[in-house]
């Protein structure tokens, strides 16, 4: 089964890349066979459409899962039509996270985790946030992520224009709130854990 990971540079020993659509490089990894490829991402300095492209490459390269930092709902959207599972809030290094999705150490997730044109104007920061749980799902619709994640990626990206304007201060604010839903949400996988597991301690 083949795994993608966005990453800062073309080996297992890159640092994880927060963005997907526009990330330097995706390592690809067979974890029956561990066999390892690097490319580099041709759509990197897009003008626009960056996360579908890099999401149908993905999707042409027969990957299963993604690894990343952040995904936004137009990579999200070719994702599910390819049948492609997304896991968000990984950072690192890459051979760390492939460890650890080897581990079942990581949750997949059914929305994206920021809006629309995230990265665009600079780098984004490196997400700090680790999935630590172990998915629980059985198929149907029916499983149950036992999400351990230490937060997700909550960054923000340096313009390059100096003068701050109305629509990007709006983009911003909607993609804080989007983050604060998204961080809303592992905590309360996060509580759920931590009191299933104390009432398993006091059986």
């Amino acid at each position: 089964m083949k795994i993608a990971v966005t990453a800062q540079g073309p080996s297992m020993e890159a640092a994880v890349e927060a963005r997907f659509g526009r990330a330097p490089y995706y390592v690809i990894v067979d974890t029956d066979t561990m066999n390892v490829e690097t490319m580099q991402n041709p759509n990197m300095a897009a003008g626009g459409g960056a996360g579908i492209q890099s999401a149908q490459l993905m999707a042409d390269r027969d990957v299963k899962y993604i690894l990343t930092g952040n995904c936004g709902p137009n990579a999200f959207r070719v994702f599910g039509a390819a049948g492609v599972q997304v896991i968000v809030g990984v950072s690192g290094r890459v051979s760390d996270a492939v460890s650890q999705f080897k581990a079942g150490a990581f949750n997949t997730v059914t929305k994206p985790n920021v809006q629309s044109h995230f990265g665009m104007g600079g780098a984004a920061g490196t997400g700090r946030g680790m999935g630590g749980g172990r998915g629980m799902g059985g198929g149907g619709g029916m499983g149950r992520g036992m999400g351990m994640a230490t937060g997700a990626a909550v960054t923000k990206t340096a313009g390059t224009a100096p003068q701050p304007d109305a629509t990007s201060d709006s983009a911003d604010l909607e993609s804080l709130k989007e983050q604060a839903r998204f961080l809303q949400e592992q905590l309360q996988d996060i509580q759920k854990r931590i009191e299933e597991t104390e009432k398993k301690k006091q059986r």
